[in-house]
C-alpha cells in the first residue's frame, strides 16, 4: 500500500505545500503516489493526469507530481497552458533537484521542494485570482496500487 510509505504527518506537510503554492497561483497541483509503474513513466503520468481530470482546468494549468515508489520512478507533468510559457528546461530543473533529495531518502522534502518550485513559476504566469480563484482540483494526495 503506497499510503503507508508516507506518514500521516508527511502527508499533511505535502498537502500544506500544495496549499501554500496554490495560494499564489490559479494553477492546480496534485500528487499521485503508487507502488509500480509498468509502462513508460511519462505515459503513466499522462494516464493519471487524465484520470484525475487535470486537463479540465480552465487555464490548462495543472501540474501532476507522479511517483512510483517501489520502482524508483517519478515524473512531473504540466498541462499545455503551463508548457507554453515556462522555459524549456523548467521541469528538468525541478526533477533534478527532487532526484538529488530522493537519492538521500528525503522523499517528503523532495516533493515539498518540487511543489514549491513549481508554484513559484506558476504564480509568475498564472497569478492567484483573489476571491474569484476557484480551487478546481482537490489538494489531497491520490494513491494507486
Amino acid at each position: 500500500m503506497p499510503e503507508k510509505l508516507f506518514s500521516a504527518e508527511d502527508r499533511k506537510t505535502i498537502i500544506a505545500a500544495i496549499q501554500e503554492a496554490e495560494n499564489n497561483t490559479s494553477g492546480e497541483i496534485q500528487v499521485h503516489i503508487e507502488n509500480h509503474c509498468r509502462i513508460d513513466v511519462l505515459d503513466r503520468a499522462a494516464e493519471v493526469f487524465e484520470t484525475l481530470k487535470m486537463h479540465q482546468t480552465k487555464e490548462r494549468n495543472g501540474v501532476l507530481f507522479y511517483l512510483a515508489v517501489l520502482d524508483h520512478k517519478f515524473a512531473i507533468l504540466g498541462d499545455g497552458g503551463i508548457n507554453a510559457v515556462v522555459p524549456d528546461d523548467f521541469w528538468e530543473k525541478i526533477k533534478d533537484h527532487m532526484a538529488s533529495l530522493f537519492r538521500e531518502q528525503k522523499f517528503t522534502q523532495g516533493l515539498i521542494d518540487g511543489i514549491l518550485m513549481a508554484g513559484k513559476e506558476l504564480a509568475a504566469h498564472f497569478p492567484h485570482q483573489g476571491d474569484d480563484d476557484e480551487n478546481e482540483l482537490p489538494d489531497e494526495i491520490s494513491f494507486g496500487s
